[in-house]
């Protein structure tokens, strides 16, 4: 743990995971373009779950089409959030689970923000045809299950008071001035 922490701390290594997650969506849709486009579904458990290749230009559920200009906004908003929360984070190894969860949605954001720049839409291709639940790809996943793994934290894991010190350094930065 004290490693993982170490490495979630340091520049190098929340721009490399980061880019590395990117990277992995990046790779994951590019494979959804080249074998899914224009083809049939890909059926993995009939009924279920399947491929079928989706060029979203909203958000999630499909809402809000068209606002390119809103999504880069939230995306620069993510980006600047999570640049505040390491630079002010506490560094004590109980939070390296909070450094991981916000890298994981940083990457998310930046993942589906890539393709609105490059394609004006998002690719998505995961979809769970039992439940009809809108189709999704792996930037979804991170932020999804971020968040998730975010509520779950808060709700049993920590502690208020260490919902409390999660931005100690800032507290102690604005206490110095």
């Amino acid at each position: 743990m004290a490693k993982m922490n170490n490495f979630l701390k340091k520049p190098a290594g929340i721009a490399g995971l980061t880019v590395l997650l990117v990277i992995f969506d990046q790779f994951t849709k590019y494979l959804a373009v080249l074998f899914l486009k224009d083809q049939d579904p890909f059926v993995i458990l009939p009924g279920v779950f399947e491929l079928h290749y989706l060029e979203n230009r909203g958000a999630a559920f499909g809402m809000m089409q068209g606002q390119q200009t809103f999504f880069l906004i939230i995306g620069i908003l993510v980006f600047a959030g999570v640049i505040y929360l390491f630079r002010h984070m506490s560094e004590e190894p109980k939070f390296w689970p909070i450094r991981l969860i916000a890298i994981a949605i940083l990457a998310g954001a930046w993942g589906n923000m890539l393709d609105r720049i490059r394609l004006a839409y998002v690719v998505d291709f995961f979809y769970f045809k039992l439940i009809d639940f809108p189709i999704f790809n792996v930037a979804d996943i991170y932020v999804s299950v971020a968040t998730v793994v975010l509520i779950l934290l808060v709700l049993f894991y920590y502690k208020d008071e260490d919902l409390n010190h999660i931005l100690k350094n800032r507290k102690k930065k604005e206490s110095k001035s």
